[in-house]
C-alpha cells in the first residue's frame, strides 16, 4: 500500500484545524447515517459548521482496513488494483496506485461552461461527505475529515455547468471537488476570491489530501450535485407554493371573484392531501374579506369564476403532491451509499448500479412540469387583471390615464414570455440518453441536466408570482374605497413598501425586481402568516 504524506502528517491527521467546535444548535453533525434536508439548507446556504461523528469515524476506519487487505492481494480488485469504467480489466501495480487515483481525479475534472453556484457546490459537497462518513466508500477517516475541514472553511471548488451525464452519478463535479480537496484546482475562498486550491487550502491550514488506492472512485461516484440540488429545490418549493396561494387569493378578491368553492366541504369530495392544503390557505388568507363580502349574496352576478381562479387548489395542491412525492425520492436517497464498488455490510467489495440517477431525475422533471403549470396559471390570472373584459370594472391594462398609459400591459408580456421559457423547460431531460466510455455506461440519467432547468424553473415562477402579486396589489388599490381581507391587505402593503401604488406610467422593472425580492426573501409569505398564522 502506498502511505500518502497526508495520512503521516500531524495537520492531516486532524485537519479539524478549520472545524468548530459543537457548541450551538446551527451545527450540523455527520455521521453513519443520513443528513436531514435541514442539515443541508444550512450547510449550503447558511454555511453552518460540520463536526464528524467519532464512533463514524471509527466504522471508517474499519472498513479501510478491508481495502488495505484487498490493495495487497495479487489478484485484481475493480477500483483498488485496476482501472476504471472501460479499463477496468487493467492491472496496476501498487507503485503506480497513487498516481492512478490522482490521474482518475484530474481527467474527470473535465466540466465546462459557467460556474455553478456556491449553494449547489456545498451542497453536493455535504452528501458526498455523508456517503464517505457512511464506512462503505473505503476511504481513510483523513479522508473524510479533510473534505470537512475544506467545507468548514468557506472554499467553494470552481464546478461547472456541463460535464456530468448522472451516470455513474456526477463524476465531472465532484471530481473538481475532489481535486480541491488534494490541493489543486481552481476554488473560491470564504469572501468569494478565486485562487488555486493550493493557496486556499494553505490559507486555512489544511494539508491536502494524496489519495490511497479506492479514494480517487469514492470521491467522484455519486448522485449528489442531483440529489443537492433537488433538495435545495424542495426548501424553494415550499416558500414557492404558498406564494402561489397568497398570489392566488389576492386575484380572487381583486378580480370579485368567490371563495364559495373554497368550502372545506367541497374540497373533501376529491380528497388529495396538496388540494385540501392549498384550499385551507385560500379561506385562511380570504377570511373576513370586505371586497369579498361587498358582491356576496344572491345579486352576485357571477355564476362561476374561471378556472384559474376556482381552480387554484386543484393545481396548486397537485403541484404540493408532486413535490410530497419528490421529497419521499430525495429522503431514500440521502439515506443511500452510492459508490462503486462498495464496501457491503459482510465486508466484501462488489460492483454495483446503484450511482444511476433515474430515480432523482425523474422527480427532478417532474418538479418541473409542476413549476411551469404553476407558472401558467399565474400568468392567466395577471392577464384577467389587464382585460376590461373580464376585469369587473377595473381600467384596460390598470392604466392610469387610458390612451396616455400603458399601465401594467408589458409586465404580463414578461410573465408569458417567462411561462413560455418554462414550458420548454417542462421537457424531460432523463428521457435522454447519450453512452459514453466505450459503450461502458450506455444509458445516462441526466439527472444533472434535470436539476439544472429545474433552478431555472423555479427562478421563473419566482418571477411570474412576483408579477401577479404587484398586479393583484395595484387591482386591490383601484378597489378603494372598499378595503381587501387583513391577510392580503397586508401583503398589498408589503409590496407598496417596494413598488408605488397606481398613477402614470413609470419605469417598471425595478419595481418588479424588488417584488421579486420580497418572494425570495420570504418576506410575502410572513407578512400573510402574521395575519392567519402559519400557512401550509
Amino acid at each position: 500500500m502506498t502511505i500518502s504524506p497526508a495520512a503521516a502528517s500531524p495537520a492531516a491527521a486532524s485537519p479539524a484545524v478549520a472545524t468548530p467546535a459543537a457548541t450551538g444548535p446551527q451545527v450540523v453533525r455527520v455521521g453513519a447515517g443520513p443528513v436531514s434536508f435541514a442539515d443541508l439548507v444550512a450547510v449550503a446556504r447558511l454555511d453552518a459548521p460540520i463536526v464528524l461523528d467519532p464512533t463514524a469515524l471509527e466504522g471508517v476506519a474499519a472498513t479501510r482496513r478491508i481495502i488495505d487487505g484487498l490493495a495487497s492481494d495479487v489478484n485484481p480488485h475493480y477500483g483498488i488494483s485496476t482501472g476504471f469504467g472501460a479499463l477496468a480489466t487493467t492491472f496496476i501495480t501498487s507503485d503506480r496506485r497513487a498516481q492512478l487515483q490522482a490521474s482518475l481525479v484530474r481527467s474527470h475534472a473535465a466540466g465546462s461552461g459557467p460556474e455553478v453556484e456556491r449553494e449547489v457546490v456545498r451542497a453536493l459537497m455535504l452528501l458526498r461527505l455523508s456517503t464517505l462518513m457512511t464506512g462503505r466508500t473505503g476511504v481513510r477517516p483523513v479522508t473524510a475529515e479533510t473534505y470537512a475541514a475544506v467545507l468548514n472553511a468557506g472554499i467553494t471548488p470552481v464546478v461547472h455547468e456541463y460535464g456530468s451525464l448522472g451516470c455513474s452519478g456526477d463524476l465531472a463535479p465532484l471530481a473538481h471537488c475532489a481535486l480541491a480537496v488534494m490541493g489543486e484546482g481552481r476554488v473560491r475562498d470564504a469572501t468569494g476570491t478565486p485562487m488555486s486550491g493550493q493557496a486556499a487550502l494553505a490559507a486555512a491550514g489544511i494539508t491536502p489530501v494524496v489519495l490511497a488506492e479506492k479514494e480517487g472512485l469514492a470521491l467522484i461516484n455519486g448522485t449528489d450535485g442531483m440529489l443537492g440540488m433537488l433538495v435545495l429545490a424542495l426548501d424553494d418549493l415550499g416558500r414557492l407554493l404558498t406564494t402561489a396561494d397568497i398570489a392566488a387569493a389576492m386575484s380572487v378578491e381583486a378580480l370579485l371573484g368567490t371563495d364559495a368553492t373554497f368550502a372545506a366541504d367541497l374540497q373533501a369530495l376529491r380528497p388529495q392531501l396538496g388540494q385540501a392544503a392549498s384550499a385551507g390557505n385560500l379561506r385562511a388568507l380570504l377570511t373576513g374579506s370586505p371586497l369579498l363580502a361587498s358582491h356576496a349574496g344572491p345579486d352576485d352576478p357571477t355564476v362561476q369564476d374561471a378556472y384559474s381562479l376556482r381552480c387554484s387548489p386543484q393545481v396548486h395542491g397537485a403541484a404540493r403532491d408532486t413535490a410530497d412525492h419528490a421529497a419521499l425520492i430525495a429522503g431514500r436517497e440521502l439515506a443511500s451509499a452510492v459508490d462503486n464498488p462498495v464496501v457491503a455490510l459482510d465486508g466484501r467489495v462488489a460492483s454495483n448500479g446503484n450511482f444511476h440517477g433515474a430515480p432523482v431525475g425523474y422527480v427532478l422533471d417532474f418538479l418541473a412540469i409542476a413549476a411551469a403549470d404553476v407558472a401558467s396559471m399565474s400568468e392567466r390570472r395577471t392577464d384577467r387583471h389587464l382585460d376590461a373584459n373580464r376585469n369587473k370594472g377595473l381600467p384596460p391594462f390598470l392604466a392610469h390615464e387610458v390612451g396616455v398609459d400603458s399601465g401594467l400591459m408589458i409586465a404580463q408580456y414578461t410573465a408569458a414570455g417567462i411561462v413560455s421559457e418554462l414550458k420548454r423547460l417542462a421537457v424531460p431531460a432523463s428521457v435522454d440518453s447519450i453512452p459514453s466510455s466505450a459503450m461502458q455506461e450506455d444509458h445516462v440519467s441526466m439527472g444533472w441536466a434535470a436539476a439544472r432547468k429545474l433552478r431555472h424553473s423555479l427562478a421563473g415562477l419566482e418571477q411570474v408570482l412576483a408579477i401577479e402579486i404587484m398586479t393583484a396589489a395595484r387591482s386591490l388599490d383601484l378597489r378603494a374605497p372598499v378595503l381587501p381581507g387583513a391577510a392580503t391587505g397586508a401583503v398589498r402593503d408589503l409590496v407598496r413598501t417596494v413598488a408605488a401604488g397606481p398613477g402614470h406610467d413609470r419605469f417598471l422593472s425595478p419595481e418588479i425586481e424588488a417584488v421579486v425580492g420580497l418572494v425570495a426573501s420570504g418576506a410575502v409569505t410572513d407578512a400573510a402568516a402574521s395575519v392567519t398564522g402559519p400557512l401550509r
